[in-house]
């Protein structure tokens, strides 16, 4: 059974990885546009400073991304983050810490006391346990208050999705939160009570030794597979009762195809398959993202935290700030120090338009009204996204739902992608495991 994969970021290297395992005699022909595996996972290594291009890592509070490693044998590359990294701050009118307990959320500036008292009001908000999808912005004004959903659901929004609370949905971006309102009827009832039945820590931020892309090329090395590098796939069309992959080195025929390319780039692979199916991964939207790392020989800020996100009524020509070398020391050399910044987003999209130079004054800019940071860095790292990170629209799971419908007529085609049901790298290793498990499970079940 030959099996065709394109793209290799983590999607693609998960069910390349899984598929092996578990029908180690599959024939697998894993196509992808870069020069080398991992996509996103990509760590630029310039004069001893390692600089993230996409994603830094991945929570324990979910066991996806540490069950692959630890199937795949890469467990002695696991680098937790730095206990530096527990403080995370908010810039608003200043930098504030985040609140950690709520003695601390008690004594913070970041929302006035008539907006700390909304949000404990919470409790009395009747649960909404059905209706039509909601913005996150929504939301949070109904349950939280304006004041909390315009601090921490907005700085929330910038980092993890690089948009705003009014253009997400909240049951597609955060489902686990809608969840608590519908089964426990509130946020702070259903904390509560998951805390009693799941007691223990939270999830650690944890990473590879030398970068995220110790993990992409680990995966590389350990899966075999007929790995076609710098080829990219313009199309998938029937051919018999499988596919005719085109790349750009010519024409491959499968006898399944898992598309794990970013949802644009499958809609013009599937156009002659499915019109509709191509029209509706297009509606997909993305948040453009510029990354603008820094890394200095020398810098008196001691960069004692995780880093911070900035409000949209802050201003400021930047997202937010990753102080890397905190969290992972082997982010930069000894003694020296490296910062990554975060521009563009849904909330100013237009800002990663601009060239290198300008990407750097805009993240200078920001630095010095953020942190009051002026030092001109020894080493400069530029990564522009012009469709960085899936935004989950309202209307996001219903248009999901039809995608795969569409897809599910279409016998032996697959897509797997974090642009459609979570876009963590936790997410990722869970839906690539388990698509590996249900083809293996058609492949058994075939006379």
């Amino acid at each position: 059974m030959r099996i065709g994969i394109v793209g290799a970021g983590l999607s693609g290297l998960a069910t390349a990885f899984y598929l092996k395992r578990t029908r180690p005699d599959a024939d697998l022909v894993v196509f992808e546009a870069s020069a080398g595996p991992g996509g996103a996972m990509h760590t630029e290594v310039i004069e001893g400073f390692r600089f993230e291009a996409g994603p830094n890592g991945f929570l324990t509070n979910k066991p996806d991304c540490l069950q692959l490693v630890q199937d795949s044998g890469a467990a002695e590359h696991l680098l937790p983050s730095s206990d530096l990294a527990r403080k995370r701050f908010i810039f608003t009118d200043r930098l504030h810490r985040m609140p950690e307990s709520p003695p601390l959320f008690v004594k913070s500036k970041l929302l006035s006391w008539p907006q700390k008292l909304r949000m404990a009001g919470e409790v009395f908000v009747p649960a909404r346990r059905e209706g039509p999808d909601e913005s996150l912005r929504d939301f949070g004004n109904r349950r939280l208050g304006a004041g909390f959903t315009s601090v921490f659901l907005d700085a929330m929004s910038a980092g993890i999705y690089g948009s705003t609370p009014d253009k997400l949905s909240v049951e597609a971006a955060f489902p686990l939160v809608v969840a608590l309102e519908r089964e426990y009827g509130g946020l702070f009832r259903g904390m509560i009570a998951k805390r009693r039945k799941e007691a223990g820590p939270g999830g650690v931020l944890t990473s590879t030794r030398g970068g995220i892309s110790t993990l992409a090329n680990h995966l590389w090395r350990v899966t075999d597979a007929d790995w076609r590098f710098g080829e990219p796939v313009s199309s998938v069309e029937r051919a018999g009762a499988g596919f005719r992959v085109t790349s750009t080195a010519g024409a491959t025929e499968v006898d399944r195809i898992v598309i794990c390319a970013t949802s644009y780039a499958a809609a013009g692979m599937v156009q002659s398959l499915d019109a509709e199916l191509a029209h509706r991964l297009k509606a997909i939207d993305y948040s453009p993202i510029a990354v603008v790392g820094f890394g200095y020989r020398s810098l008196p800020d001691p960069l004692d935290g995780f880093g911070l996100l900035t409000t949209s009524s802050a201003r400021l020509p930047i997202l937010g700030v990753l102080w890397d070398s905190s969290i992972f020391p082997d982010r930069a050399p000894p003694g020296c120090k490296s910062i990554r910044v975060l521009l563009g987003g849904q909330r100013s999209p237009e800002l990663v338009n601009q060239d290198e130079a300008g990407l750097i004054r805009t993240a200078r800019a920001g630095l010095e009204r953020s942190m009051g940071l002026t030092q001109d860095a020894d080493v400069t790292f530029v990564k522009r996204w012009d469709r960085g990170i899936p935004s989950y629209a309202p209307g996001h799971i219903a248009n999901v739902n039809a995608i795969f419908e569409r897809v599910d007529a279409i016998p032996g085609l697959d897509l797997n992608c974090n642009a459609y049901r979570g876009i963590a790298m936790n997410d990722c290793a869970r839906n690539s495991r388990e698509l590996a498990a249900r083809i293996t499970q058609d492949y058994q079940a075939m006379p």
